[in-house]
């Protein structure tokens, strides 16, 4: 069975939503993040970013969100994660690449400035941009990055994976989502789906 290290909240909570809509089984493995159990040799030994997710898997451990919400969708190809015209598939990819590339780092700046800066000023600058730049990424996504209640329309893919719980950071991180009504019948919509069901019900959201 495939071993999922998570952390609750994290973006490593999208690599279990994705198993649940594959019907795959694993087990999830909860890191203390708080306690620092990420950057101790143990986990280092599975990760060596020190980070989450990594899921353990026949012939090796996987890390990197994209990358294993990739793995899922061709080990259970019948649950059509991934769009098998080359276009919406491209499309569901440029959604999930701005997320990790952006969305997802923009979010970041609010905890993490000492990943880019080492002055605490600088940490303190960036937090206060956060709001302002997860705003505007909600603008593109509600603009660009929906076509129905979901990224890809009536079809559910990785990419909502992805965006779910990028979007259910929002509040704390200073984003009017009142102002984004696509966004708000997104989060429904997942909401309403078994998958984030389980895991909400596992704790991990």
């Amino acid at each position: 069975m495939m071993q999922l290290y998570y952390a609750p909240r994290t973006i490593s909570v999208a690599v279990a939503i994705a198993l649940e809509e594959a019907g795959l089984e694993y087990e999830a493995i909860q890191l203390d993040f708080a306690g620092g159990e990420q950057t101790k040799p143990a986990y280092k030994q599975i990760n060596p970013k020190g980070r989450v997710p990594a899921l353990v898997v026949e012939g090796g451990i996987l890390t990197e969100t994209g990358a294993l919400l990739e793995y899922i969708a061709a080990k259970a190809p019948e649950a059509g994660l991934v769009p098998t015209d080359m276009v919406m598939a491209a499309r569901m990819r440029e959604v999930t690449f701005y997320l990790a590339s952006t969305m997802h780092v923009n979010h970041a700046h609010k905890l993490r400035g000492a990943r880019w800066a080492d002055k605490k000023s600088s940490w303190k600058d960036m937090t206060s941009k956060v709001a302002q730049t997860m705003t505007a990424s909600c603008d593109y996504i509600s603009s660009n990055g929906l076509r129905g209640p979901f990224v890809l329309g009536e079809a559910v893919s990785l990419a909502d994976a992805y965006l779910y719980v990028v979007c259910s950071w929002l509040e704390v991180d200073g984003v009017d989502v009142s102002a984004f009504p696509k966004i708000l019948t997104f989060r429904s919509a997942m909401e309403a789906r078994s998958s984030v069901q389980a895991v909400r019900a596992a704790g991990m959201l």
